[in-house]
């Protein structure tokens, strides 16, 4: 931008020092550039009006002619209120004014036209509109109509007036300067090809728009250059790793093939075939791997990183997986064991329980070579593990480690980058894996093992607890164990850890013969660990327990869930618990309890849960509800500062942009062609301070 756009708001006509420092410190706009992107959140339809008879109390806003029949004061001097009687050839409907009363009550003519706009509501079986705007009725606003902006602020603005109506005012003086200095961002080639608006026209029709195509046409060019500017980026930097980092070459696969052929105890799905393909293409092309691997809770992502630690083993190389949790990376090693015993490996695990002298032979073993795979938690950074030649690094749930965690790990060898694989058992909705993990490659196990039942999921409310307490018994009488889980909000520990005590409670007196367990936050390591050992052997049958059971054990023989408070919980999280069972050949189960009363959003939820068992359709609905700030937590907030698109809703623009930008890098990698200056010139303008997501480190 040049330098017009980055004058501070404080010298624009009608800001001032003092309403810039208000706007600077309420709405972080300091700058024209920034003030200029400040876009509408809605448009409210001043094209129509309606008739009184029209109004109901569901509309969002209504606008209407007609006159004043009368109006006066009412109430006690404290609580007065100015009612006033609007009417046409329809019906009559009341607007009331709580506050600044007088000041209206100066302005009004009765028995003139009006055209009067608000939100109409049923006040007992009368329609009112409160605080409408009113003004009176002339040629220009009858037959002036549009479609006004509304603008974003805040309860500190709005004392100070500065609402939306004067954000709107302001914005329209800072356009009348700044739409003839506007450049364009985009190539010429680029905007006939896709049909989109030039960018001050855009700019303008997003702010005052002419009418409702314009505005969707502004709409569409500004998000289609927000995600083109993204996915431009993220593409650039993929370039440039695979430029930059080489990687060992793995060129046989003869272990691969041994397993494959004598060993392996089920078949593979097509899913789990296809992305072992995508991996090992990725290990002999002598550049180094960085592949995201999702996949469903339960869809087989061990047996695979299993088999690419055979092909880095089979090429002299070693093996780590790191798991963000003790239980986890345990889990992790039993599963592996069995196959590496089978293939005559060495495989050993490391956790901050490890004993010093386990320790010393496991770092002696990997210095020498002599340990092929080494399974471990945090304890695998420590300085002084040391690998003879570490070709695959493994991170399980990688958002769970802080990036300078897991950046230490692939630092292990001299001048060598091994090859990286990031697992995650949450599924991350397509447009949310193309904005944050665009540079990565990313590979998806989207089928379940043959033989695996879906779960079955239904809602019951509470008055339902005793046929649920039957099914219960039933199912622990055929042999089943159970999960009953409550929330756990940290905000109110106290209040949840009451919750989970009177939940035990209740579970205990309605099984009074049936041994239990239960597993909370805040109890010691050691003591949770035994309680959980007790549900893995069997020894009891239900365990009550708050969401640290969401990672973790691995019990087949569990085959319900219940969920206690169900519309407390978020749609990923019902998911990951859900996970937890499902394990066995047996059909499972999760009930969903909950209270009547249940918000719109937590309907969803709790429908969608019943609805469907794809984590990728439950991920897409969570991104629909939550947004992506939500979704990926604070790590990885402000990486996904989107000014207009919403990766939500804009699926199909974000696949376009990006179709877009590769199209443009295969041509032209560095953007050096005339036709891609304002590209070029952009790119340099962006924020630097932008994560470099290829490295996922």
């Amino acid at each position: 931008m040049n330098n017009f756009f980055d004058t501070k708001i404080e010298f624009l006509k009608g800001v001032g020092p003092q309403k810039g420092t208000l706007l600077n410190k309420e709405l972080n706009i300091f700058t024209y550039g920034e003030l200029i992107q400040y876009y509408p959140f809605r448009y409210e339809d001043r094209t129509k009006f309606h008739k009184i008879a029209e109004a109901n109390g569901s509309m969002p806003y209504i606008q209407i002619k007609g006159k004043l029949r009368h109006y006066e004061m009412l109430g006690s001097p404290r609580k007065r209120r100015l009612v006033a009687h609007l009417v046409d050839d329809t019906g009559e409907i009341e607007l009331v004014w709580f506050q600044g009363a007088q000041w209206v009550l100066k302005k009004l003519q009765p028995g003139v036209e009006y055209v009067v706009f608000g939100k109409p509501n049923l006040f007992g079986s009368k329609l009112n509109i409160a605080h409408p705007e009113i003004e009176l009725a002339t040629k220009q606003n009858i037959e002036t109509s549009y479609l006004q902006p509304v603008y974003s602020t805040t309860e500190t603005l709005k004392r100070k007036y500065i609402d939306s109506k004067a954000i709107s005012k302001i914005l329209r003086t800072l356009l009348a300067e700044a739409l003839k200095k506007l450049k364009e961002t985009l190539p010429i080639a680029l905007q006939q090809q896709y049909a989109l608006m030039s960018k001050p026209a855009a700019i303008s029709n997003i702010h005052f728009p002419e009418n409702q195509e314009l505005l969707f046409k502004a709409q569409f060019r500004l998000k289609f250059e927000e995600l083109f500017y993204v996915q431009i980026r993220l593409l650039k930097l993929k370039l440039t790793r695979i430029d930059k980092f080489k990687g060992i070459v793995f060129d046989h696969a003869d272990l691969l093939n041994t397993f494959y052929n004598e060993h392996l105890p089920f078949d593979l799905t097509n899913a789990q075939k296809r992305v072992i393909k995508e991996i090992y293409a990725d290990m002999r092309s002598g550049k180094q791997m960085n592949r995201l691997l999702q996949g469903d809770v339960g869809s087989g992502k061990t047996i695979v990183a299993f088999i690419c630690m055979l092909i880095a083993i089979g090429c002299d190389t070693q093996a780590a997986l790191m798991a963000p949790t003790e239980i986890l990376a345990t889990q992790h090693y039993n599963g592996l064991k069995d196959f590496a015993d089978k293939m005559g490996l060495r495989i050993a695990l490391l956790t901050g329980s490890s004993k010093k002298s386990e320790r010393r032979i496991i770092h002696d073993y990997l210095k020498s070579g002599e340990l092929h795979i080494l399974v471990g938690t945090h304890a695998l950074l420590e300085e002084v593990v040391q690998f003879k030649r570490l070709g695959l690094a493994i991170v399980d749930e990688q958002h769970r480690f802080g990036v300078a965690q897991r950046s230490r790990l692939w630092q292990k060898n001299e001048g060598l980058f091994p090859h990286v694989l990031v697992m995650t058992a949450t599924p991350i909705p397509r447009t949310l894996a193309m904005t944050l993990y665009g540079d990565l490659d990313i590979s998806t196990i989207d089928e379940l093992p043959a033989g695996r039942k879906p779960i079955m999921t239904v809602h019951r409310y509470d008055a339902n607890r005793l046929k649920v307490n039957s099914f219960i018994k039933e199912q622990i009488e055929l042999g089943r164990q159970v999960y009953v889980v409550y929330p756990l909000i940290e905000e109110s520990e106290k209040l949840d850890l009451k919750d989970l005590m009177d939940g035990y409670e209740s579970v205990a007196r309605a099984f009074p013969d049936i041994p239990l367990s239960i597993v909370h936050g805040k109890m010691k390591p050691d003591a949770k660990e035994y309680e959980m050992q007790r549900f893995v052997k069997g020894e009891t049958k239900i365990m009550v327990a708050t969401t640290v059971i969401e990672v973790g054990v691995n019990v087949p023989n569990a085959s319900v869930m219940i969920i206690e408070n169900a519309e407390r919980f978020g749609l990923a999280q019902l998911h990951q618990l859900r996970g937890r069972v499902g394990r066995g050949a047996d059909q499972s189960y999760c009930i969903l309890i909950s209270d009547y009363k249940l918000s719109k959003e937590a309907r969803i939820r709790i429908d969608t849960m019943v609805r469907t068992n794809n984590g990728f359709e439950i991920a897409d609905t969570d991104l629909q509800l939550r947004g992506p700030g939500d979704l990926m937590g604070t790590q990885q907030s402000g990486v996904l500062d989107l000014l207009i698109a919403d990766l939500g809703k804009d699926g199909k623009i974000l696949q376009a942009a990006r179709g877009a930008a590769q199209e443009i890098l295969d041509k032209d990698p560095e953007l050096t062609s005339p036709e891609n200056q304002n590209i070029r010139i952009q790119v340099a303008s962006m924020k630097k301070t932008a994560i470099n997501w290829s490295r996922i480190s």
